[in-house]
């Protein structure tokens, strides 16, 4: 989309206090200011994705450098940050070497060219091409069930947790924001003691409008943990159901009183352009346009981001009859591209867990139907998708969620499972980041899961102060063995294991 000159200086300041700055009030200066720092996303092997945000009509520009201190430097002329993405923009870094560290410098041009913002510094390494050591980082769930920036504990502390463990990337597995789950000042907790929570006009009611949803996305970004990770870890995003509302499915019209606008298909479009204006996230590399995409990151990784919430269907489909998931364009897709993956380890980062029984109610939420025997409603796909890969001797592959607000160790054998057509495989989970945790839930038998280790709270909505908050951590050495750990919010070993590959 282009503008003239004249027609970004009629907007003046993009769109209202609300709607250019959510939850943000600056002083006006004549100077464009970067509102809510950098972030990066989608690396490959050659660059990354870049992104910010200003706070009137301007122009991003990138330096680019693999030496910290910026004495060379490629300067690359990005995208005007208009009203039409909210202050939003992005622009992708190539020609980089593999394997190395980027540094990065951006800053908002004004439209004359006369004057820029101060710049603001982030990072990110590259994808290797050969077999060196990769490090990597899991989870989902971040300001969730009441649960916001609290000044009293560092705001969201587990961002620096996982910032300290190094890693060369974050899969964010869904949940990102909280759109549904207003905050309030001050909560009393049932033994006396008061959280607090950072509060902003966006977080005050349920989302509905684009500028309530990307106040959503602004709002992670005023913790300066979570941005200080943005700006030197880079992501791999997906989405799930929170972005929108609780346990969404497309078509869906919702019964809640909160809301006004009760198509959730209306919603969600909302809610997605907000995602792909806030998240570093090259919609160029996913297959559909929207989400579900993949990455090789050297001769032992590639990472599948699938996206299990644009093609399911109803959370009221019966239970005993084939239903879907992913859609069939995306299960295709999936087979396929693990087929044809070379990396040691393929990794599949799924916003739903497989075994796991997630209710909506007295309906479904997840993949798992809750009753034994054939696989049958989402199942039935997840079924075709495995028999598929075990025709095709896809071997290695690891299954990486989050969701559920508690962390575990699946391990999932056809001679367990009341279907035998099917390689073994683990799925681990791991969360929430910042925000109730729950559970632990039931495992459905049709897969032939086994828990190995779970970690949950004694009670529903247990707060991030009491010790489950989750991430997990996938270590690949250069002799390709992988190895996981099951972190909590300080970055303490829960549990690890070994695998060896096949």
């Amino acid at each position: 989309m282009t503008f003239d000159r004249r027609t970004l200086l009629r907007a003046g300041a993009i769109g209202t206090a609300a709607a250019f700055v959510p939850g943000v009030g600056l002083a006006r200066t004549d100077r464009p200011v970067l509102t809510h720092g950098v972030q990066s996303g989608d690396v490959t092997w050659d660059g990354g994705l870049v992104w910010t945000r200003a706070d009137k009509p301007s122009r991003m520009i990138v330096e680019v450098s693999t030496d910290p201190h910026f004495r060379l430097t490629r300067r690359i002329r990005g995208p005007l940050l208009t009203p039409e993405t909210g202050g939003t923009g992005r622009v992708r870094v190539n020609h980089l070497p593999p394997g190395r560290r980027a540094y990065y410098r951006v800053v908002a041009e004004d439209l004359d060219g006369r004057t820029c913002s101060e710049p603001v510094t982030g990072s990110f390494r590259t994808a290797p091409i050969g077999r060196d050591e990769v490090r990597f980082v899991w989870s989902g769930d971040v300001a969730g069930q009441g649960w916001g920036i609290n000044p009293d504990i560092g705001g969201m502390p587990i961002f620096g947790a996982m910032a300290a463990r190094k890693p060369d990337f974050f899969i964010h597995s869904g949940d990102s924001v909280y759109s549904d789950n207003p905050l309030q000042e001050k909560v009393t907790l049932p033994d006396g003691r008061i959280w607090r929570n950072v509060v902003v006009p966006e977080k005050l009611k349920v989302a509905e409008t684009l500028d309530e949803y990307r106040g959503q996305f602004a709002y992670n970004l005023l913790d300066s943990q979570y941005k200080s990770f943005a700006a030197h870890v880079p992501s791999y995003v997906q989405w799930d159901d929170h972005e929108v509302v609780n346990n969404w499915y497309p078509g869906e019209i919702l019964t809640l009183p909160q809301y006004t606008e009760k198509r959730v298909d209306v919603l969600a479009a909302r809610a997605f352009q907000a995602f792909h204006e806030w998240m570093p996230l090259d919609r160029r590399r996913a297959v559909d346009g929207r989400v579900y995409r993949k990455f090789p990151y050297g001769r032992h990784v590639e990472v599948f981001v699938l996206d299990m919430r644009t093609y399911k269907d109803a959370n009221t489909s019966p239970r005993d009859k084939p239903g879907v998931v992913l859609g069939a364009s995306q299960a295709r897709w999936l087979v396929d591209a693990l087929s044809r993956s070379t990396a040691t380890w393929k990794i599949i980062a799924a916003d739903l867990p497989i075994g796991l029984t997630v209710p909506d109610g007295t309906d479904i939420e997840g993949v798992a139907n809750g009753l034994p025997g054939a696989p049958n409603g989402r199942e039935h796909e997840l079924a075709w998708v495995l028999r598929e890969l075990r025709k095709r001797r896809v071997r290695n592959t690891v299954w990486l969620t989050a969701d559920v607000h508690y962390t575990a160790a699946h391990h999932y054998s056809p001679d367990r499972a009341t279907v035998g057509d099917f390689d073994p495989f683990w799925e681990f989970v791991s969360g929430p980041l910042h925000a109730g945790a729950f559970g632990p839930n039931t495992l459905d038998p049709t897969f032939g899961p086994e828990a190995v280790f779970v970690h949950a709270p004694p009670a529903a909505n247990t707060t991030p102060l009491d010790g489950f908050q989750h991430f997990g951590e996938i270590e690949v050495d250069r002799a390709g063995s992988l190895t996981v750990w099951l972190r909590d919010a300080t970055g303490a070993s829960l549990w690890t294991k070994t695998l060896k590959a096949r």
